[in-house]
């Protein structure tokens, strides 16, 4: 059990740090493309035909042919709230707010994760817990030069970009218990991507778009790093409860916040530096009380 809890601890960490970098990078990508409903279609369906050759490569189709109603049920749930709707509203949201707001806002997805995990899955956080995640949140406020949530129609995108993922989360947690992490991840964006199709195919917008070289570039680089971050996260997601691994994704916001500060801010301040043990201890007050949280760590 220790072993698949500090293996999914990794994996949520891996999974931080990618989405932290892919946060920043798709700011910039998503201008880019110029339309980011288009852009999003085009970024997961890569990362679903990517998903869909690892399936094939190792043979894990068979998975698919045995599945049962209730399973084929949670699938398509996660793919209309996980991989479709979401990333809409995400990425539109994102196209009219910073990268700093966007990371600040999607990371209160632990906070979602747990008021439905709670009911649902049964889980919860203890106090030392929610001393971590504070010291983290209060590290998020003073780094990288952020200056207060705007209050538009973007932020409130996101938002509820976020409310769905975790909605989503519980979903596909109940899945893992008898599903692969790459079963469920292939699920949700292939299915996801094709909704998004057919959206895009409905407003008859071009699926093909000529597109320069450096937009089919950050589109490209975007895609293998949500390739990497949803693989990471199911598999974390399957050994450890939802509440601790959304917990551990928060320091996301760190690497989005320095990116931020070194190549749009241009200015590194000293308390980018100074606040990053705030991290730290936030982060271990998280992994360290876990285990005394919930004796049913690895429910698969």
């Amino acid at each position: 059990m220790k072993k698949m809890i500090f293996g999914a601890t990794g994996l949520a960490i891996i999974a931080a740090v990618i989405s932290g970098t892919n946060n920043f990078l798709t700011k910039i990508a998503v201008t880019g493309v110029n339309n980011p409903i288009l852009y999003t279609t085009l970024k997961n369906s890569l990362v679903g035909v990517l998903l869909l050759g690892v399936i094939f490569g190792l043979k894990r189709w068979r998975e698919f042919v045995s599945l049962r109603k209730g399973q084929i049920f949670k699938l398509i749930i996660i793919g209309i709230i996980g991989g479709a709707i979401p990333f809409a509203l995400y990425f539109t949201g994102l196209s009219m707010t910073s990268a700093l707001n966007a990371s600040l806002i999607h990371k209160t997805l632990f906070l979602w994760v747990l008021l439905f995990a709670a009911p649902f899955l049964k889980e919860r956080m203890n106090k030392f817990q929610w001393l971590g995640v504070g010291a983290i949140f209060a590290a998020n406020i003073f780094v990288g030069g952020f200056r207060g949530f705007q209050y538009n129609s973007g932020e409130l995108m996101i938002l509820l970009a976020t409310i769905l993922w975790a909605i989503e989360n519980v979903v596909a947690k109940t899945a893992l218990r008898d599903l692969s992490s790459l079963a469920v991840a292939a699920s949700r964006m292939v299915l996801g991507s094709l909704i998004l199709i057919l959206f895009l195919a409905a407003r008859g917008m071009a699926l093909a778009p000529h597109l320069g070289a450096a937009a089919w570039g950050w589109t490209a680089l975007t895609s293998i790093l949500l390739f990497g971050y949803v693989l990471a996260w199911y598999s974390a997601l399957k050994y450890a409860p939802a509440t601790y691994v959304a917990a551990l994704l928060v320091p996301a916001t760190l690497v989005t916040n320095v990116l931020s500060a070194l190549f749009v801010t241009h200015s590194l301040t000293l308390s980018t530096v100074t606040t990053s043990p705030l991290y730290a201890f936030g982060a271990m007050l998280v992994i360290i009380f876990s285990a005394k949280t919930d004796k049913k760590l690895a429910v698969s």
